[in-house]
């Protein structure tokens, strides 16, 4: 999960993340943040996400997406 941290950290580096309980309700992530975390997530996990999965209740917490990665086959 730090590599997930990490990653949030470099799209938005503004926001603590941890201190967050949803990262699309508190305006912490957009679509446009998705797009280019689903990306970072597909390159740094060796995955290709589907799309199907590519929708805001997968990318709302750390958990959610640690989840989402490893549903795809990603190591976390």
């Amino acid at each position: 999960m730090e590599k997930i941290m990490e990653i949030l950290k470099e799209i938005r580096p503004e926001f603590d993340f941890g201190a967050s309980g949803n990262f699309i309700e508190d305006g912490y992530l957009d679509s446009f943040d998705l797009v280019t975390l689903v990306s970072e997530l597909d390159s740094v996990f060796d995955i290709s996400i589907d799309g199907l999965d590519i929708v805001p209740e997968n990318f709302e917490t750390l958990e959610a997406i640690a989840g989402v990665v490893k549903k795809n086959g990603g190591a976390i």
